[in-house]
């Protein structure tokens, strides 16, 4: 930008008008964190180019900024995509995907098992959209292509269902949308691109709660959109434009610097919860687990040829309902009572009381949780000190 022809001499002004760097030689080794709502530009051309190209310069930060665009393109790179939208939560993401290929009156095919507030939105959807919706099995084609009808739109999945972690046949569940014109959309928060990455399976669309795994930190709320092709792209940008879905500077500064250690957590994560899946799998107190890396688990061969890793999210069922679940979840010290995943520390919860509150005994039953699951979300400490913890609060709970 060029600089005022006539410099400012009254103290008032010069106080407003503070220097901006607008070059610098060295290059910075981390994002700088550009905490500014607008752009200045010298011709009025410029402004509107900006407002309009969602790949282009920047001039008010929520239809784009260099931070968070920096965080678009690294998650883009990780899943294969053509391009990828920020936004300021996991929920705003899966929003953000679903409406903006959604109009009143479509057909949508789901996966049984989902995170509750999917649920919840895709309820909301019907009610005001008069959206209708038809639940399948996320590892069966033959039900996706009985379930289509002309008016189908979306199918939506997750590779690893939330808390059940059932596995999501992507490949041949996409296969079947493909051919009748169908979008899948996949939420990958529980897998993440280090464990899967599904638009190289044939998803349209992907989703993150960047809030878990991505951040890693407990530190932020944020979230993703990443899409194989540009019109999905564009249209999906317009739409989380248009109704605030944009995230924060410095929260996608710390979705970045999070990223950067994803690998390393991932692998330690996972390696702690296949090892706490099995000795819980031997507990008496334990009726079932769930997790992919077991040989009972329903999809463990798909998970093997799917997932390059089993995931760090497992859940259990406690024979004596949801009193020893509660029981459990009250008695581990290590361990904390907390109402998310994808963090560095080890995290339990009880999805029927908590996550699935909204869900009917039957829904709950129909998704295949128990009155006695419990959810881990396991974090990388030392493995026996995560199962001291557990054994020490399995000791506590009624049979």
């Amino acid at each position: 930008m060029t600089q005022n022809p006539v410099p400012p001499t009254a103290l008032s002004t010069r106080a407003v008008h503070v220097p901006v760097p607008t070059e610098v030689r060295g290059r910075p080794v981390s994002v700088p964190i550009y905490q500014t709502s607008v752009f200045a530009f010298d011709d009025a051309d410029a402004i509107t180019d900006a407002l309009n190209d969602p790949r282009g310069q920047y001039g008010y930060s929520r239809f784009g900024n260099p931070t968070v665009r920096s965080l678009e393109q690294a998650l883009a790179t990780l899943e294969g995509a053509d391009a990828a939208v920020a936004t300021s939560s996991g929920m705003a993401a899966i929003t953000t995907a679903l409406s903006a290929n959604l109009v009143a009156g479509d057909h949508l095919v789901v996966q049984a098992s989902i995170y509750g507030g999917t649920a919840g939105l895709l309820a909301d959807l019907t009610r005001r959209w008069n959206i209708r919706i038809t639940e399948v099995p996320g590892d069966d084609p033959d039900a996706l292509a009985a379930a289509i009808e002309p008016t189908t739109r979306l199918l939506y999945l997750e590779t690893i269902s939330n808390p059940v972690t059932a596995v999501a046949d992507i490949p041949g569940m996409a296969a079947v949308a493909r051919r009748h014109g169908v979008l899948t959309v996949v939420d990958n928060t529980f897998a993440s691109p280090m464990i899967c990455r599904p638009l190289h399976h044939g998803a349209d669309i992907v989703v993150h709660s960047t809030t878990k795994y991505i951040g890693g930190h407990s530190d932020l709320t944020g979230g993703v959109v990443a899409y194989a092709d540009p019109e999905l792209f564009t249209r999906g940008w317009a739409y989380a434009i248009g109704v605030g879905m944009t995230p924060d500077p410095h929260a996608a500064w710390l979705t970045l610097r999070g990223l950067q250690t994803l690998p390393l957590r991932i692998r330690e994560a996972s390696a702690n919860a296949t090892e706490l899946a099995a000795r819980l799998a031997a507990h008496p107190a334990v009726q079932a687990v769930h997790h992919p890396s077991l040989p009972g688990h329903p999809q463990h061969r798909l998970a093997a040829t799917l997932l390059d890793r089993p995931g760090a999210m497992l859940s259990f069922d406690l024979a004596g309902g949801a009193a020893a679940a509660k029981q459990f979840t009250s008695a581990v010290g290590l361990i904390q009572l907390a109402a998310s995943l994808g963090g560095v520390e080890t995290l339990t919860m009880h999805p029927a009381s908590s996550s699935h509150r909204a869900y009917t005994p039957d829904q709950l039953a129909a998704a295949g949780i128990s009155p006695g699951t419990v959810r881990l979300s396991t974090g990388v400490e030392d493995v026996e000190d995560l199962w001291s913890d557990i054994a020490q609060a399995l000791q506590k709970v009624d049979a």
